[in-house]
């Protein structure tokens, strides 16, 4: 009987691999599928070394004062190889570097403490499932029979298409909008919600929905409902109650389920509402000697979340030392150019939460460094306690942004206010100084004030 099984071998799993080898335990840990899971090879990294070919291709544009566009199948042949090598490097390499019994196939439970895979009985002390998440496809008549794309067909395709249409609006939405956008394909997005991005500041929402509609000539239709997708003469129609969109191809782009297929309920391992794994803070399910991280458990589906938590499991697992994620200072990124981000909690959900609110909204025009490169598009929303000015959210469409939102992580994980941001001296001119701007504002008109005033 092993001491740790590990059923999965993304993030989360290999998180969890680690930390068990740095405690003394060979684990054995179970894959199915490509190793490395879904991050390094059909999300995080292919799309967003994609979207930075693209970024360079809009900026020759720029200097050329020509339309010019990457070579759409070199592109995607980049994107390979930038995926074989990180995963070798930092999955089958690593992997091969730490002392674990692997086991590739699909697991499933067979009692509480036993699992099943290839045929094979595992049996362990403990468990963490780490199984991750897959394409969620709504129920669309014709759509399964015409045919659709996930994110894993749209990061390798077989053809060259010049029209894409993509039923969804949100990250994974926006971002292969301005991808294949750059790549030289028309593109329309198609949000059954009445905004884009439908869980962030609505202020964010407006502002991405305008750049995209107006910089990057993406139309972007809400409060759509489709009805029907057809074949004609080779092309996709989808049938909707504002019209029929006729393309190439079709990108669902509608949300991501839970990995759950395993026979749970044998283990003593329940479901919650969102259809993950249920646990408590301490990543604990309702069988005490098994626990989940990543994707599986079907909250914030975060590369970035699910190490941490592979990390955690396996100290609440193996030390019993009652570990827990501070949720509310967790960063998360649409990697379009200029990028969003946020951190923390909105408006409303501030309110909701019984908090006196006052808030702030500055427009990358007032900020120096938007302004010195010519990326003004965009604001920064900062949210606070206004008994103690204690930041309580930030989000941010600007110019490196997801670079910007971890110094905001740090400041809500801290507890820090509105005083601390303002008091510590930012490089001038930076696009960091977004935050110290929108933090001063609470406190001045930050159109009235010159460069450098603190």
């Amino acid at each position: 009987m092993y001491d740790l099984a590990i059923i999965g071998y993304g993030a989360a799993g290999f998180s969890a691999l680690i930390r068990a080898n740095e405690l003394g335990i060979k684990p054995v840990i179970i894959g199915y599928g490509e190793i490395g899971g879904t991050c390094v090879n059909v999300g995080c990294v292919p799309s967003k070394r994609l979207l930075s070919i693209g970024e360079t291709y809009k900026y020759a544009s720029i200097a050329l004062n020509q339309k010019t566009t990457p070579n759409f199948e070199k592109s995607f042949e980049d994107k390979s190889e930038i995926v074989s090598s990180l995963r070798k490097e930092k999955y089958e390499d690593v992997l091969n570097s730490y002392d674990a019994k692997v086991i590739k196939g699909r697991a499933h439970f067979i009692s509480p403490n036993a699992i099943k895979v290839n045929g094979e009985i595992v049996e362990a002390k403990k468990f963490i499932i780490a199984t991750g998440s897959s394409p969620s496809i709504p129920d669309i008549k014709g759509l399964r029979e015409a045919g659709y794309w996930t994110n894993v067909e749209a990061l390798s395709p077989t053809r060259r298409i010049s029209s894409l249409a993509i039923i969804g609006g949100r990250a994974l939405a926006l971002e292969f909008s301005q991808m294949y956008k750059r790549l030289g394909v028309d593109t329309v997005i198609l949000q059954r919600s009445n905004r884009i991005l439908p869980n962030w500041e609505p202020e964010i929402s407006l502002s991405v929905k305008s750049y995209l509609e107006n910089m990057e000539e993406i139309p972007v239709f809400t409060q759509v409902k489709v009805k029907e997708v057809e074949t004609k003469n080779d092309q996709k129609v989808i049938i909707t109650d504002m019209g029929e969109v006729e393309v190439d191809e079709i990108l669902v782009a509608t949300g991501r389920r839970p990995n759950v297929d395993l026979n749970l309920n044998v283990a003593g391992v329940s479901l919650n509402e969102k259809g993950g794994v249920k646990v408590d803070e301490e990543l604990r399910t309702t069988n005490p000697n098994i626990f989940a991280a990543g994707d599986v458990i079907g909250e914030q589906m975060l590369e970035s979340v699910a190490g941490k938590e592979g990390f955690i499991a396996v100290d609440n697992a193996i030390l019993n030392s009652h570990k827990k994620i501070d949720k509310l200072s967790i960063p998360q990124v649409v990697f379009i150019d200029p990028n969003v981000s946020r951190v923390g909690l909105t408006q409303v959900e501030a309110e909701s939460s019984g908090y006196t609110v006052d808030y702030r909204v500055v427009n990358m025009e007032s900020v120096p460094k938007a302004r010195i490169l010519r990326e003004s598009h965009g604001l920064i929303k900062m949210v606070v306690n206004r008994e103690d000015m204690r930041i309580l959210g930030a989000e941010i469409f600007g110019k490196n942004s997801a670079e910007i939102i971890n110094e905001a992580a740090l400041a809500i994980k801290f507890r820090a206010t509105i005083y601390d941001i303002i008091d510590t001296i930012h490089v001038f001119p930076t696009m960091s100084e977004s935050l110290k701007i929108a933090a001063i504002a609470f406190e001045r008109d930050v159109k009235r004030m010159s460069c450098c005033v603190d």
